[in-house]
């Protein structure tokens, strides 16, 4: 029988991992103490000693290990709601015996709040199931990875969400951003009667006037001479000059998207229903409703977030538009990913609206203490490149409010940039969403996602990290051409691996992403070992009319991806694969995944009793002949 002191250390590195304080063979709690001392498993009245517990904010947690996977759980229904609560499961049992300690500690303590851990196997075949449990019974929950979520920084959230069935805050917050994007996009349209390139500009400019001090909102009156838009345009000019915006190319390409605010004479005349012009009630709505959200979530792209519900609202997914914006927590996940450093230099050559240059901002500065290191970050180390122009100035808005960065974007078809002028920049981490589905036959081939993934590895320096998401299709090879791609690619760079995302990550895009991890300028090794993690279940759901939200799993789902990226922690092939590659292979999970858990007893004996009644079946059909050997056709 294996030896259930391996799960022990293995359970027990888990939780040092999670930063949990806990007591081996019982507790260090007197009143716990005193439960324990009748708890036996076999019900003889005497002492009972679980693995581990440990004391977190009023919560007690009770683990109990098992060596062996199939001796997990024993249940009394096929559905496997109701554990069984006889002696022999209690005593042979993880999930049973660890509800057993919980359900005697309740009775004999004034602990009435509860997670109890049934878990088996080792650090690569393991099962680990918490159970929460108080006075009014149990509740099994979603098998984990990690103890992340039961530490002392998320284990009360985790239980308001999981047991109380409580609205995260992220959803919360997330609803109210919902809001007042639709209630803003019927005014610019009902209002302003603006298109959908032309709201998010209206909002960038309004924002950058609103962050200039000289500004007054009272100063929009209406006037013919000097109309609110004039006021709005300059306030913007005058603020560019006040943060130093260069080169001077770069105002004026700002500054022309928003020629609008002056010239369109229907935002500058006063409706008769609003009593004011539409730019002074824009302009009130967006100082009261949402600069404040964007000073104060500084790591997010709120103002991408809102260009994305005007189209969602205008009846598109953004591809129409070209555009699909990479969500929050992806943009958060590329900088672990990398394992960011505050001495990078960081490249995003499809910018869009700057969602990974915010992240790779924030994360950082974080880093460090010293002002002129930040500065440096700010003025030096964050660059990106732009096709659109309109994208541009919303790129240009979010990176001057966040006082970063603004001089290092630009305008251009990145494409058609050199290489090797680009490698001069010395670009140690390279991060990108390109854009997708644009190579619509021969003469466009050269846009596809593959050709976007050489080109910026080939603009990085020797040995820098490039982090993409693209399109799952993208590691396959759609054609010919992409597949010669794959081929250039190793010959010249090195594939570190592929993470298969949650396909609902661009909500209603209908995109099934990846993420695909490389270093520039390393050819790639015959005997290299790449990783292919699935990564579907990352704890994120969908609700209806908000799209993907994060859960209180994501915690421990993220924190699980990252061992086995970063430390490379051992795990089973459902979830990680690591092995060499060909450029014919597709660079996906699904491709390389096998099965290594090694059957139980129960299995061999199914398979066999499945043969023999398939076989039974046949004889008797008169079908014989399908079992006899060679040797007797001979």
């Amino acid at each position: 029988m294996k030896n259930e002191r391996v799960s022990d250390f293995f359970i027990g590195d888990l939780l040092k991992a999670s930063g949990i304080e806990f007591t081996p063979n019982g507790s260090s709690i007197k009143e716990v103490q005193s439960a324990l001392k009748t708890a036996s498993k076999k019900g003889t009245g005497k002492a009972g000693f679980p693995e581990f517990t440990a004391n977190l904010k009023g919560f007690l947690l009770v683990i109990e290990n098992k060596a062996l996977i199939e001796h997990q759980a024993n249940y009394e229904d096929e559905e496997k709601t109701t554990l069984a609560t006889d002696t022999k499961s209690i005593t042979n049992y993880a999930e049973n015996g660890a509800l057993h300690y919980a359900q005697h500690i309740l009775v004999n303590s004034n602990y009435n709040k509860i997670f109890a851990f049934g878990c088996s196997g080792d650090e690569v075949h393991h099962v680990i199931r918490p159970i929460y449990v108080d006075k009014s019974g149990y509740k099994l929950l979603d098998k984990i990875d990690s103890f992340e979520n039961f530490n002392e920084g998320n284990i009360e959230q985790f239980y308001r969400e999981q047991i109380l069935d409580e609205t995260p805050p992220k959803i919360l917050e997330t609803h109210e951003l919902i809001k007042k994007s639709a209630e803003l996009h019927e005014a610019l349209r009902n209002y302003g009667q603006l298109g959908d390139k032309e709201k998010p500009l209206v909002v960038s400019a309004i924002l950058l006037a609103l962050s200039y001090d000289d500004f007054n909102v009272n100063s929009l009156k209406g006037h013919q001479k000097s109309t609110d838009g004039i006021k709005i345009y300059n306030a913007i000019s005058n603020y560019l000059d006040e943060v130093e915006v260069s080169p001077e190319v770069k105002k004026s390409k700002v500054l022309h998207q928003f020629n609008l605010i002056k010239d369109r004479a229907l935002l500058n005349s006063t409706d008769t229903q609003l009593e004011k012009t539409p730019l002074y009630y824009f302009t009130e709505f967006i100082q009261k409703n949402i600069l404040a959200s964007i000073k104060a979530n500084a790591k997010e792209d709120v103002l991408g977030r809102f260009y994305g519900e005007f189209i969602r609202y205008s009846g598109g997914d953004g591809q129409s538009l070209g555009v699909v914006l990479t969500p929050d927590h992806i943009t958060e996940l590329f900088c672990d990913l990398v394992d960011l450093k505050p001495t990078d230099n960081v490249f995003d050559p499809c910018c869009g609206t700057a969602g990974f240059l915010i992240a790779a901002m924030h994360r950082m500065e974080n880093m460090v203490d010293d002002e002129e290191i930040k500065k440096n970050i700010k003025s030096n180390q964050l660059h990106g490149i732009e096709v659109r122009e309109d994208m541009f100035s919303i790129a240009t808005t979010n990176m001057i409010l966040r006082d970063d960065g603004k001089s290092n974007l630009i305008v251009a078809d990145y494409l058609s940039k050199n290489t090797e002028e680009l490698r001069e920049k010395n670009y140690t981490v390279g991060l990108m969403n390109p854009p997708y589905s644009q190579a619509k036959g021969k003469s466009t081939a050269h846009l596809s996602e593959i050709h976007f993934i050489e080109h910026l590895l080939n603009s990085l320096a020797d040995g820098a990290r490039a982090v993409v998401i693209v399109p799952q299709s993208t590691m396959v090879g759609k054609n010919n051409a992409d597949k010669q791609v794959k081929q250039r690619i190793l010959e010249k760079h090195t594939l570190e691996g592929v993470i298969t995302l949650n396909k609902d990550t661009f909500y209603r895009i209908g995109t099934n992403p990846c993420i695909a991890m490389f270093t520039a300028h390393k050819p790639h090794s015959n005997n290299k070992y790449c990783k292919f993690i699935n990564f579907e279940d990352d704890g994120f759901v969908t609700s209806k009319h908000i799209g993907l939200v994060e859960t209180e799993r994501a915690k421990e789902r993220k924190s699980h991806l990252l061992n086995c990226w970063l430390n490379d922690a051992p795990a089973e092939t459902k979830f990680m694969v690591k092995t060499i590659i060909s450029p014919e292979d597709e660079w996906l999970h699904s491709f390389y995944y096998f099965n290594d858990e090694i059957p139980t007893d129960a299995d061999f004996e199914k398979t066999i009793g499945d043969y023999l009644s398939f076989e039974f079946n046949m004889i008797m059909q008169g079908r014989d002949f399908l079992f006899e050997s060679d040797a007797n056709n001979e």
